[in-house]
């Protein structure tokens, strides 16, 4: 099977502007993502999608694989796809299953990539799935940079939000307190359809991609991780995502020595 991780990634970001080529132990960030990723033994290869020649520019020295694409897109699931139509065309072979995993998720891992996609290849009728993790704090729990998700008892999301969801407010402090964590395996076909969908009401209001599949009726497997992981959207996040990797063991393997 034919596995590709494509990960998304542009200077222009509104909420932090350049933040994929922002220094996190002397790598950009988008490289600690793109060399992580390459680690899954899962992946058959892992791109780096950007409309940026400075982003190619530096993928090209470092020795990642980058596809450059326009620069109208609005939501990273329609980079994604135009990287996967120009991977496939380069390559010659159709991808089975397409993992999307944002530029801003410094701490991924191989081992998340690997548990994302397996729900995939034991269930033929799994579409997309995503990660998530337990929040440890209130404070994380009401962040509205943090997207919150709410389960049901088969392990699919019921509602995503940037709203603290569950509420706390009428009976128990002790509530399920779950992010989503944006490593998002599509397959392939499902990809192209998910973009050809109109964009819903809901998923406008929260802005949370995901919310367009459960407007339409459908399925988006959650898949638990226990890896402590952060995504950046402020100079604080990375400030503090810098402090947590200092002793990374993978960090190790691709971080030049000094």
């Amino acid at each position: 099977m034919n596995i590709i991780a494509v990960i998304p990634a542009r200077m222009g970001s509104s909420r932090y502007p350049g933040k994929p080529l922002a220094l996190i132990h002397n790598v950009p960030m988008v490289g600690h993502v793109a060399f992580r990723a390459a680690m899954s033994k899962t992946l058959s290869a892992a791109y780096v999608a950007t409309c940026d020649e400075i982003i190619a520019a530096y993928c090209k020295s470092a020795g990642l694989a980058c596809v450059m694409t326009g620069d109208g897109h609005v939501r990273c699931t329609t980079r994604t796809a135009e990287a996967l139509l120009k991977i496939e065309e380069t390559g010659g072979k159709k991808a089975d299953i397409v993992v999307m995993v944002q530029g801003d998720e410094p701490m991924v891992t191989p081992e998340m990539i690997d548990a994302a996609v397996a729900p995939m290849l034991e269930d033929a009728s799994v579409n997309v799935v995503n990660l998530m993790a337990e929040m440890e704090t209130v404070a994380e729990f009401e962040d509205p940079n943090e997207v919150k998700v709410v389960v049901d008892r088969n392990m699919d999301a019921l509602y995503f939000s940037r709203e603290p969801v569950p509420s706390r407010k009428k009976g128990s402090d002790r509530v399920p307190m779950r992010k989503q964590v944006c490593v998002i395996p599509f397959r392939r076909d499902y990809l192209l359809r998910f973009n050809e969908m109109e964009e819903s009401p809901l998923e406008i209001y929260e802005s949370v991609d995901m919310m367009r599949i459960l407007e339409y009726g459908e399925k988006v497997r959650m898949v638990p991780t226990s890896a402590r992981t952060f995504s950046v959207d402020t100079p604080e996040d990375l400030a503090h995502v810098a402090r947590l990797m200092a002793g990374d063991s993978l960090r190790r393997r691709y971080t030049p020595k000094p």
